[in-house]
C-alpha cells in the first residue's frame, strides 16, 4: 500500500506539491510516496482528467495530497472531461463526504488579514462542508432552448437524511474536541433542502449530541457574521454549495488563500483527500511565486487524520509557525520569498 499519493495537477499545483513532498520526506523518510497525473494534464495525456488507474491508486493509498486543477486551456473540453469534473469524480469515487476547512489566523499574520487585527487575532474555527451531494451532484442538470428564443438552465439541489446525518455527525464529533459549539448553516426559509437539513441536524443533535451546543444560522447571515465577528464560530457545518462559498470568505480572514489547507474524509478506514483550497492560479504558474504553506498544512492534516502520525503533524505545524514568526513571507503575504524559498524556511524550522 502506498502511504501518500501525490496528485500535483495543474497550474501552481506541481510547484506547491513539490514543497510538501520535501517536507514529507524530511519528517518521515520511511514514507512510501507515489505520484500520478490528474486534472488538465491527465486530460492532455489520456483524454480524461481522472483515469481508472489513478482513481484505483487513490482508493488504495492511505492518504492523497492534491495540488490544484483547471485552467483556461481546458474550458472548451466537454463538461464531463474538464479538470473540475475529474475532481468531483475523485471525491465521489473516494467517498469522502466531509470536507474540513480550518480558518486559522497565525499570530504573525494577523495584520495581513483584510479585517482589523482585533477581529481575527486568535481566530480558529472549522468549516465542515458536505462534499459529495447537493447541487454539484444533483440531477437533472441541463441547458435547453426555449420555444420563443433564449435558453433555460436547471441545476438540482438534492439531499437525503443519510447524507446530512453523516456530515453533521462529523461536525458534532469535532466540536467535542474543540469548544463544543456547532453552527449549522442552510436556507431553510426558502429552500426545502434547507428545511430538511435543519430538521435532520436538529434530530441528530437531540438523539446523540445533547452535550454540544447547536445554533442554526441562515447561510447568508453566516456570510455576514464571518466578516463581522468570525471568532464567534467554533465548527460551522453546511452543504456543498454554501460550504464552497463560505470557506473562501473565511480564507481571506487569515491573510491569504495561500494559507488554508483542507481535508476530505469519509468513513473510518478510508483514505482521506487533502488539498490547499486555492485554485491553480495559471496567471502565476511557473514563476515561483505561489505560497506553498496551504499545501504543507494540508500535508500536516494528512499526517494527523489519515497517516496516524500526530507527532509529525505537530512538527510540521510548529515549523510553519516558526518560519512565519521569523518573517518568512511569499508575495501574497507581502513578502518576496519564492515558492522554493518558503519551502526552505519551513525545512530550516523543522
Amino acid at each position: 500500500m502506498t502511504d501518500l499519493l501525490l496528485l500535483p495537477g495543474d497550474g501552481i499545483g506541481p510547484e506547491v506539491t513539490a514543497q510538501s513532498r520535501r517536507v514529507a520526506e524530511a519528517v518521515a523518510p520511511e514514507l512510501s510516496i507515489a505520484e500520478a497525473l490528474f486534472g488538465g494534464c491527465s486530460f492532455d495525456a489520456y483524454g480524461t482528467p481522472l483515469t481508472d488507474e489513478t482513481l484505483a491508486a487513490a482508493k488504495a493509498a492511505r492518504a492523497v495530497l492534491m495540488g490544484a486543477v483547471g485552467g483556461a486551456q481546458w474550458a472548451g473540453a466537454p463538461r464531463d472531461k474538464r479538470p473540475e469534473a475529474g475532481l468531483l469524480n475523485l471525491r465521489a469515487g473516494m467517498e469522502v463526504y466531509a470536507n474540513l476547512r480550518p480558518a486559522l489566523c497565525f499570530p504573525a499574520l494577523a495584520d495581513a488579514s483584510s479585517l482589523k487585527r482585533h477581529l481575527v487575532e486568535g481566530l480558529d474555527f472549522m468549516i465542515v462542508r458536505e462534499l459529495t451531494g447537493g447541487i454539484y451532484f444533483g440531477s437533472p442538470r441541463f441547458i435547453e432552448d426555449l420555444p420563443g428564443g433564449g435558453k433555460r438552465a436547471v441545476d438540482t439541489q438534492v439531499y437525503t437524511t443519510a447524507e446530512i446525518e453523516r456530515v453533521a455527525r462529523v461536525a458534532f464529533q469535532l466540536a467535542r474536541g474543540r469548544r463544543n459549539l456547532v453552527h449549522s448553516a442552510e436556507k431553510s426559509n426558502v429552500m426545502d433542502s434547507g428545511l430538511l437539513w435543519r430538521q435532520v441536524v436538529t434530530d441528530l443533535h437531540a438523539r446523540e449530541f445533547r452535550d454540544v451546543r447547536l445554533e442554526h444560522i441562515l447561510a447568508d447571515n453566516a456570510a455576514m457574521q464571518i466578516v463581522r465577528d468570525p471568532r464567534q464560530f467554533d465548527v460551522l457545518v453546511t452543504d456543498n454549495l454554501f460550504g464552497d462559498i463560505l470557506s473562501d470568505a473565511a480564507a481571506q480572514l487569515t491573510g491569504s488563500l495561500g494559507m488554508l489547507p483542507s481535508a476530505a474524509l469519509g468513513d473510518p478506514g478510508r483514505p482521506g483527500l487533502y488539498e490547499p483550497i486555492h485554485g491553480s492560479a495559471p496567471d502565476i504558474a511557473g514563476q515561483g511565486l505561489a505560497n506553498p504553506l496551504a499545501s504543507i498544512l494540508s500535508l500536516e492534516m494528512a499526517f494527523r487524520w489519515s497517516l496516524g502520525r500526530p507527532e509529525a503533524a505537530d512538527r510540521i505545524l510548529a515549523a510553519v509557525v516558526r518560519a512565519l514568526d521569523a518573517g518568512a513571507r511569499t508575495r501574497d503575504l507581502g513578502g518576496s520569498l519564492t515558492t522554493v524559498q518558503m519551502g526552505d524556511a519551513v525545512l530550516d524550522a523543522l
